[in-house]
């Protein structure tokens, strides 16, 4: 069909702002895609109220709803496919994905991560520890990654990358700043690239 769309997923914890470039990009590109669900394991944080705001329907799920890992994945899975999603975009979100929810999603979770993959990446390598690392490094330029999920934290194949330079001066504050503005314009590019490649 061809005004058919592919419904997405958005995975969040904080403020949402890469989730709220991917909603306006769809519109503004014209993508055959939208997204029909925002899960958060926060009840009340921005993603959530903008989704609202939105109509999109919103789901909160944490593992402390549940007795057992198992459950929290199956109650995942299970929201999923309540809503018929086909792609997981995660945009600030900071939990581990379960394992389940991985394979039965293979190659159908993006993430974003504000550095240069492979560098600066696993666990514990999430929001101003990542700024904080690349200048301690000395690093001469960081950017924006978006991959593949796999079971592992950052280690899913790249799809696309960009970089920005590291300033004279910087702090983890100002390289934050410059990194999320790359990953505005990237994540839209990747969901672009990802989308015309199912349409061939």
């Amino acid at each position: 069909m061809a005004n058919r769309k592919t419904r997405l997923a958005a995975f969040c914890s904080g403020t949402g702002s890469n989730f709220q470039s991917l909603y306006y990009a769809i519109d503004e590109r014209r993508l055959p895609a939208e997204f029909s669900l925002c899960l958060s394991n926060r009840s009340e944080c921005g993603a959530i109220v903008f989704a609202r705001q939105h109509g999109i329907p919103t789901v909160h799920l944490s593992e402390k709803q549940y007795d057992t890992h198992e459950e929290f994945a199956a109650a995942m899975l299970t929201s999923l496919e309540e809503h018929a999603i086909e792609y997981i975009l995660l945009a600030g979100y900071l939990r581990k994905v379960p394992e389940t929810v991985v394979n039965a999603y293979s190659f159908r979770i993006l993430n974003i991560h504000p550095a240069l993959l492979p560098d600066f990446g696993g666990p514990g390598m999430y929001g101003i520890n990542v700024h904080k690392a690349v200048l301690e490094a000395g690093s001469k330029e960081s950017g924006a990654t978006v991959h593949y999920v796999d079971p592992e934290y950052d280690k899913g194949p790249i799809v696309l990358q960009r970089k920005v330079p590291v300033e004279p001066g910087d702090t983890p504050e100002s390289l934050a700043a410059r990194v999320l503005k790359c990953e505005h314009q990237l994540y839209p590019d990747a969901l672009e690239k990802l989308l015309i490649a199912e349409e061939l």
